[in-house]
């Protein structure tokens, strides 16, 4: 998850192999169901929302169960993602337990905890992010149901819900996936973004939004112009996506793919593709400067996709504040935090 307008050689076989996986368990005609049965969950483990929250207080390291996710938002809110979003983007369960090493670990220094996790779930523009933010943890109805959300994901999606493939070639699908799934040693999601769209990583990391002025491509910046105000400027999903579908009249190529993802759903330059999260920050758990992290290294825990609703829609839920310290004092992004 990107939410990138809130600021906004030698193969890696190992990441290439994981890609593949993670397409093919996106390409199952679902992931996991939003409820789960109890008698499957481990003894001990957290299982129900206020249970998460009586761990989160007490700075208990816990397992938690596949049935509860978690969703960083602004604070105020009233749904799981802003008004107009079709989906929401959601932590795992494997998030959740990440976030209580964090807590255990640094509940005296809480910018590490809260900034620790909206670094993992990949937020841009933490140096001075000022936004207050809570985390959301929750089930979810029966019924519904969380998705990887790979490029493969997104396109069949948006099949199902417009009814047709002309929309999003396959060829270009292609493009945009062998882009993403085979980089060089060192390459990593904002180079492979760079090298789709033309947008400069130095540009977008500082962050500056898309334009000519850097380097963003045609296909790419006609893509956004096409699909209209995104849901963070009064757009919806739906019609942005149903803009880009009618009204986009340049070559159907992977950089205006790209375009439509990071316009209408909030796939920003940080986006894997494959159902991880990524950030250029350091890593909290790896002891060492963010220049000196590897890239795999940066990759941090699952996220899923699911229809973004109302907080009274959610069979349970808690929220949970975030202390983000003081913005522009947050030097452990790039030293380490430990």
């Amino acid at each position: 998850m990107s939410h990138r307008q809130r600021f906004l050689g030698s193969r890696a076989r190992s990441l290439a192999a994981l890609v593949a996986g993670l397409l093919l368990l996106a390409g199952a005609p679902s992931a996991f169901p939003l409820s789960r049965d109890g008698a499957s969950v481990a003894a001990g483990c957290v299982s129900t929302p206020v249970a998460y929250r009586a761990a989160w207080e007490a700075r208990e390291v816990r397992c938690v169960a596949p049935s509860l996710f978690g969703t960083a938002y602004t604070r105020g809110q009233t749904s799981l993602y802003p008004s107009g979003f079709r989906y929401a983007w959601a932590g795992s369960s494997t998030n959740l337990e990440q976030y209580l090493k964090l807590r255990a670990r640094y509940g005296d220094q809480p910018a590490k905890v809260g900034i620790g996790v909206l670094s993992y779930v990949g937020f841009p523009g933490l140096d001075d992010w000022s936004t207050p933010t809570d985390l959301e943890v929750y089930t979810l109805p029966a019924g519904v149901r969380a998705q990887v959300p790979a490029f493969e994901t997104w396109f069949r999606l948006l099949d199902e819900e417009f009814g047709t493939t002309g929309a999003y070639p396959l060829e270009a699908q292609r493009d945009l996936v062998v882009a993403y799934s085979q980089l060089d040693r060192g390459e990593d999601v904002v180079g492979a973004f760079e090298e789709v769209t033309g947008c400069r990583r130095d540009a977008l990391l500082a962050g500056e939004a898309p334009s000519a002025e850097i380097g963003c491509d045609r296909s790419f910046l006609g893509a956004l112009a096409a699909a209209g105000p995104s849901p963070y400027d009064g757009g919806d999903s739906l019609t942005c996506f149903a803009n880009f579908q009618t009204r986009y009249r340049g070559h159907r190529d992977a950089s205006a793919l790209r375009g439509a993802l990071f316009q209408c759903q909030d796939a920003g330059f940080l986006n894997t593709g494959v159902g991880l999260g990524y950030n250029t920050y350091a890593n909290p758990f790896v002891c060492r400067p963010a220049a000196r992290q590897s890239v795999r290294e940066r990759y941090t825990g699952r996220e899923f996709i699911l229809p973004s609703v109302p907080f009274t829609a959610l069979p349970s839920h808690v929220t949970i504040p975030l202390d983000l310290g003081t913005p522009g004092r947050r030097g452990f992004l790039h030293t380490g935090y430990c």
